[in-house]
This record gives structure tokens, sequence and C-alpha cells, in this order.
């Protein structure tokens, strides 16, 4: 009896987890990725205003698809929001493509494959120390 009601417990608390509201984000979270921008991709003051402006649009379109998926009571699967990303990207890439020079735009793309730094284990070596 004791286990079934640990059990219980437990996939109340995990079914709380899932459902609860993300975290929210940072303030100035989108003033530091912009920051990040005009040093990483040498962005003059035009740029980074149109740029922002791109981003910020991007950001609306997620937190209304993310909204409606949780109007809808449904979770999107994992291939679903794959390809949702991949849209987003591909218009938001559209959309800077104007803005940004071709090596500009190449810098992106590669801040993009992976923005928060290499995957777990394919950290580049540490540089070898001098003796």
């Amino acid at each position: 009896m004791k286990h079934r009601v640990i059990t219980a417990a437990l996939l109340w608390l995990a079914a709380g987890i899932v459902l609860a509201d993300p975290p929210p984000s940072p303030p100035g979270g989108g003033e530091h990725q912009i920051d990040r921008l005009v040093t990483l991709l040498d962005l003059d003051a035009g740029q980074k205003v149109a740029v922002q402006n791109v981003l910020d649009e991007q950001h609306k379109q997620m937190a209304a698809q993310w909204q409606q998926s949780k109007a809808s009571g449904t979770r999107p699967t994992r291939e679903q929001m794959h390809t949702q990303r991949e849209q987003m990207h591909q218009e938001t890439v559209e959309k800077l493509r104007p803005i940004l020079s071709d090596t500009q735009l190449k810098k992106f793309e590669v801040l993009n494959e992976h923005p928060h730094g290499p995957p777990h284990g394919k950290r580049p070596p540490p540089p070898a120390a001098a003796q």
C-alpha cells in the first residue's frame, strides 16, 4: 500500500513539473544576446537595430507557438519541435540576408549551430601549457 501511495505521489509531482510554466527569462537576456552578436559579427548601429527587430519578432513567434501548445493541452513531439525550430531558423536567416554581409551571415550560421558552445564531449582540448 505504501508503495502505491509513494508511486502515485511521485507521478503527481512529475506531472506538476512537466506542466509547470517555464522559468521567466532573465531581465536583459535579449540585450546580452544582441551585444554578443554586435561584437562577434561586427555589426554597425543600423545593423544592430535591424537584427534586434528580427530576433524580437522570432522570439514573439516562439512565445506564441508555446502559448498555443499550452492552450491546446498537447505537447508537440520532439520531431515537431525540431521541424518548427528549423523552419523558424530558416525564416530568420532569410530576414537577416539583406541586413548582414555574406561573411556576417556565415558567422551567424556557425554561432547558431551550437548557441551554448560545443556539444558535451566535443570541446577542443585545452592549449598546451608553456614549458
